[in-house]
């Protein structure tokens, strides 16, 4: 349900925008549908698991909602889109910030912005490197996505930078070797980043 709300309330209010599979998320069949759902839940449980009655969870989970969505988008069109990203961004601001009010204290919050803006420095510098496929909305999505990490601590942050790498790596190269994508093809790294980040709170939250 809120993964359905997130998109389509997107797709209303930025309309031709967006790349079509969103617009078209309303009416796409049961199986695909099905698939974000399982997804989606899957995301929520772990979540859910590692985090329990934690006041930063509600936040977690509104970017776990927008990160599925961006993860099939990256997949289907290879784009990561800056509404979309915004939208999480948004997301983690608020959600952050609500969650400092209810603990009664802004370290969190300070740990979130100073990770936030290290991930982003440290993307850019990647992505301006000779020969990297990092593409700039890969770069402003591992921003956005160093704010939850960095609430939860330097351990969380160091782990969801590490392991979109050690994710992405042997898929490309598995890829590569059965020849089903040349060494130019680009691939989507949206989908690594969001899965690295969700498993790096599951394993140190």
């Amino acid at each position: 349900m809120l993964l359905t709300l997130v998109v389509t309330g997107a797709g209303a209010a930025l309309g031709a925008r967006l790349p079509p599979l969103i617009r078209r998320y309303s009416t796409a069949p049961p199986p695909a549908r099905s698939v974000t759902a399982g997804v989606t839940a899957v995301a929520f449980g772990l979540l859910a698991a590692s985090l329990g009655a934690d006041p930063v969870l509600p936040a977690l989970l509104g970017i776990a909602a927008v990160g599925v969505v961006l993860a099939f988008v990256d997949l289907a069109c290879l784009r990561l889109p800056d509404p979309l990203v915004l939208t999480m961004l948004g997301v983690a601001v608020g959600g952050l910030t609500g969650a400092a009010f209810l603990t009664g204290t802004g370290t969190g919050l300070v740990r979130a912005a100073g990770a936030g803006a290290a991930c982003l420095a440290g993307y850019v510098v990647l992505a301006l490197l000779p020969g990297s496929r990092l593409g700039f909305g890969d770069v402003k999505l591992g921003g956005v996505l160093g704010l939850p990490l960095g609430w939860l601590g330097w351990d969380t942050v160091l782990s969801g930078v590490v392991l979109p790498y050690l994710l992405g790596g042997p898929v490309a190269l598995a890829l590569l070797l059965t020849g089903r994508i040349a060494r130019d093809t680009p691939l989507p790294f949206g989908p690594a980043l969001l899965t690295g980040a969700l498993l790096a709170v599951a394993l140190t939250a």
